[in-house]
């Protein structure tokens, strides 16, 4: 079997259509959009709210975390609206 579920020696009609292909494309490039995002904020907010770790987050590293991952989500959607408006 390929990648898609179909056996590559059947016919063309079982092939799956081009439709379901770029869906599952999109939905494989939306979860690696999602797990980048993931551990870049992890590298940038936790390197920077984070000075000493320990098993729990102070008041203080939570709040700032969660400042750092609001400011992060911003930027990158006006970075995305500015690109999509440019085309």
């Amino acid at each position: 079997m390929d990648s898609f579920g179909s056996s590559s020696s059947s016919s063309s009609s079982s092939q799956p259509s081009t439709d379901a292909i770029m869906s599952q494309l999109q939905n494989q490039l939306a979860q690696a959009y999602a797990e980048e995002l993931v551990e870049t904020l992890r590298g940038k907010c936790f390197d920077k709210c984070v000075t000493k770790p320990g098993s729990s987050l102070s008041g203080s590293e939570s709040s700032c975390v969660s400042r750092c991952v609001d400011r992060y989500l911003e930027a990158t959607g006006i970075i995305a609206k500015s690109l999509t408006q440019m085309r």
